[in-house]
């Protein structure tokens, strides 16, 4: 081998050692950050997440889909509160609210289609008027009597395509409803926290490269359980308004959740957020008792969605909880809880008398 080819062969190996120290050195870093902040005290690495469990139960749709389903509280409660979750979860981020209100309430916790344990469906069946009617059927087959809607950002859509598309329920069998980081449209327009021109290079961008990547969804899945301390990163600073104080045994319990949805699942609801259009659904709730909840730094469904249904419901009560972000039932449980425990108190009093005073809209 001659000098100049030596000299080729020593400078392509120093590039190839550079660059795999390089990876190596990224690597090592991401695992040094996660590990620190592990080792940092945690007031819930004893909270049994994902370990409460109620009666199961089952509902097969009108399409022939076993949806899966939990029955948790006393049976002879007089008012049923029906828990729906959000885009690429499943029931049980309903932890905290499931553990303090399942004493004194009858709760019905469910998994919509292709999340969770409710077994997965094609991608035409994959819209959010499905889920309003998969949600119809729940109610019908679970719960006996009256009851309260509480919907989570995709679960939140649910409820709305219910209203738009059996308003009939509403009043009647449906007493009230909680809004929780979620939004009645134009989700195609945010801005995820960047400037405008970059959000919009994004949004042009996003659905052909989910589309691409669901088509490989095997191999996406692969990735994504081997990247799992960049994706604790990453939620960590999407999902929760205030990283440093969120509980790293929360993170990953959440990491966990939207892990274990196939990429395909992502992929084939993800054209029915960007086109979820059900403000004028709403106005079939504007006699009920309505709880809307967002988180401050919530970059999904930005607090602006969140006051734009609180003005098309003038009667609702309207929390905007500071530091926090998308995931705010696990970040702010308390708070969460607080606002359903006011709102069932607000069905109870309509069911016996004048409501009182409305829900101000706090700043």
């Amino acid at each position: 081998m001659s000098n100049t080819a030596r000299r080729r062969v020593g400078i392509a190996g120093a590039i190839v050692g550079a660059a795999s120290a390089g990876v190596a050195a990224a690597t090592l870093a991401k695992r040094y950050a996660v590990g620190r902040i592990r080792l940092r005290p945690d007031l819930e690495a004893s909270e049994p997440l994902g370990e409460l469990r109620g009666r199961p139960a089952h509902v097969t749709t009108s399409d022939d889909v076993c949806l899966y389903a939990e029955v948790d509280g006393p049976e002879d409660a007089p008012l049923t509160v029906v828990l729906c979750h959000g885009y690429t979860l499943n029931l049980d981020s309903w932890h905290y609210q499931r553990r303090d209100l399942a004493g004194s309430h009858r709760l019905v916790l469910w998994d919509q289609r292709s999340h969770g344990r409710s077994p997965r469906t094609n991608v035409d069946d994959s819209t959010i008027d499905r889920l309003g009617d998969d949600l119809a059927e729940v109610i019908g087959a679970l719960v006996p009597g009256p009851c309260v809607l509480v919907g989570h950002s995709m679960g939140g859509m649910t409820i709305m395509a219910l209203a738009d598309r059996h308003p009939e329920l509403f009043g009647d069998r449906i007493k009230g409803v909680a809004l929780i980081s979620t939004s009645a449209g134009k989700l195609a327009e945010i801005s995820l926290g960047l400037p405008a021109l970059l959000a919009k290079v994004v949004h042009k961008a996003t659905p052909g490269t989910v589309s691409l990547l669901s088509r490989g969804g095997a191999l996406v899945d692969r990735g994504r359980q081997a990247g799992s301390d960049v994706a604790f990163l990453a939620l960590r600073h999407l999902g929760f308004g205030d990283p440093k104080s969120v509980s790293p045994t929360v993170v990953d319990f959440a990491e966990s959740m939207i892990r274990s949805t196939p990429f395909e699942v992502i992929a084939d609801f993800y054209p029915a957020l960007m086109s979820h259009d059900k403000l004028s659904a709403l106005d079939v709730l504007n006699g009920l008792p309505v709880s809307i909840v967002v988180g401050d730094k919530d970059w999904l469904t930005p607090v602006d969605h969140s006051r734009a249904m609180a003005a098309a419901l003038p009667r609702a009560r309207y929390t905007e909880v500071p530091d926090s972000s998308h995931l705010i039932q696990l970040e702010r449980p308390m708070v969460v809880n607080e606002a359903l425990r006011d709102l069932i108190k607000r069905v109870a009093a309509d069911s016996t008398g004048p409501e009182g005073p409305e829900g101000v809209i706090e700043p």
